[in-house]
């Protein structure tokens, strides 16, 4: 009798189709939007300054781009980020972009859906004469 119950058993679980819930894609994040930057402009061979990023949308860990290269950034809120930007990077004439990314963050929900997409900025251009 036992081995009819345990026979019954799997064929019923088998049968219905029982499957493992499936992680759902990680949704849009908050996409940044850079509307000024602090100083826009310096002169080749200046010292290094604090650039300023005004905007919409930062998240507290976005990151400031300078020519593609992430930068130690420090979240102010989240409508400005600033960023020390070294002597080295101005040494030359020429455009930077300047971007903003906020980082995807890892699903937390049941089976590991949710989470976010990483987004970045529309780049603007930042001039060195």
């Amino acid at each position: 009798m036992k081995v009819i119950s345990v026979l019954l058993l799997a064929m019923l679980v088998l049968g219905c189709g029982y499957s493992k819930p499936m992680a759902s894609a990680p949704t849009p994040g908050a996409v940044p939007m850079v509307t000024q930057l602090v100083p826009n402009m310096a002169k080749a061979g200046d010292p290094g300054f604090t650039l300023t990023v005004n905007g919409t949308s930062f998240n507290s860990d976005a990151a400031i781009n300078w020519n593609g290269s992430k930068q130690a950034t420090t979240f102010v809120s989240g409508g400005q980020l600033t960023s020390m930007i070294p002597a080295s990077a101005i040494a030359m004439m020429g455009n930077v972009t300047v971007t903003v990314t906020n980082p995807g963050h890892a699903a937390g929900g049941i089976y590991g859906s949710g989470g976010t997409m990483t987004e970045v900025s529309a780049p603007v251009t930042f001039t060195v004469n």
